[in-house]
């Protein structure tokens, strides 16, 4: 998620939670080689930020050298490799400034996007900052614009990647629960963090429906962060991260690595 999307809500948040420890755990890709170029596209989760190492052209895009698309290409050594997904990226983004790269030489394309659009900041800022009810109205609010709107501006993005990039694999890549529940944790009530995980899998089910409507691969990440949510003691989610307060709310390098790196590399 771009900083000038999050920073505000996101200092609001230093008075509002706290910390969670970042795993350390990592996953492996088997070292084969595809055939085609590899075009990463998408928002934060895929360009990996939270998880540090940040390529410096990149920009504000923060682009890591940690993020699961990187670890993938250096495993599986692709004819070519772009990467193009950008921080803060929603639908509409992905359309006018990502999809250059792709082609008729294209094999294989990752993709993260959805949960901008649907308003994950100002979700996450109501639910820290104000009462629990005021929490479930934002996020009925936001699963609204999930069922009406969200699959349209969804099947604009699958329609352009697949007439640019005919021959292509397409994985689109979902987002993780946030929360371990039943758990001791300084920050949400329990009520307001079951409500964002289950908001997290509303999402993720309008996503997966849009994707296997056009023949696209879903790769769902929520069995592979099992465990390793905030508040779970070995997160590979930030909560708040005080060194670097724009990261909060997104996977470590532990996230990335195993979390979504073993999700993408069955899916691929």
């Amino acid at each position: 998620m771009r900083r000038s999307r999050i920073a505000g809500f996101l200092a609001s948040l230093l008075l509002a939670t706290g910390t969670a420890l970042a795993g350390t755990a990592t996953a492996q890709a088997s070292p084969t080689a595809v055939s085609g170029d590899y075009v990463a596209l998408g928002d934060s989760y895929s360009s990996g930020v939270g998880a540090g190492s940040y390529i410096s052209s990149s920009g504000d895009c923060k682009r890591s050298t940690k993020a699961f698309p990187q670890l993938w290409a250096a495993a599986h050594a692709p004819s070519a490799f772009h990467f193009t997904a950008c921080s803060g990226a929603r639908t509409g983004d992905v359309l006018a400034g990502q999809l250059g790269p792709l082609g008729s030489a294209t094999g294989l394309v990752s993709l993260s996007v959805g949960g901008n659009d649907a308003g994950f900041a100002d979700v996450m800022t109501t639910c820290v900052l104000q009462s629990d009810s005021s929490c479930l109205s934002r996020i009925n609010t936001a699963r609204a614009y999930v069922d009406s709107t969200l699959p349209g501006q969804l099947d604009k993005v699958y329609t352009a990647i697949r007439d640019r990039a005919p021959n292509a694999r397409v994985i689109v890549l979902g987002y993780p629960r946030f929360y371990q529940l039943g758990t001791s944790c300084l920050g949400l009530s329990e009520t307001k963090r079951k409500a964002i995980n289950d908001a997290s899998d509303h999402l993720n089910t309008a996503i997966a429906k849009r994707v296997a409507d056009h023949g696209f691969t879903f790769g769902d990440v929520r069995a592979t962060f099992t465990g390793h949510e905030i508040c779970s003691g070995s997160a590979w989610l930030h909560s708040v991260n005080w060194l670097n307060i724009g990261e909060s709310y997104h996977p470590t390098a532990a996230g990335q690595s195993g979390g979504y790196l073993p999700a993408f590399d069955r899916a691929a």
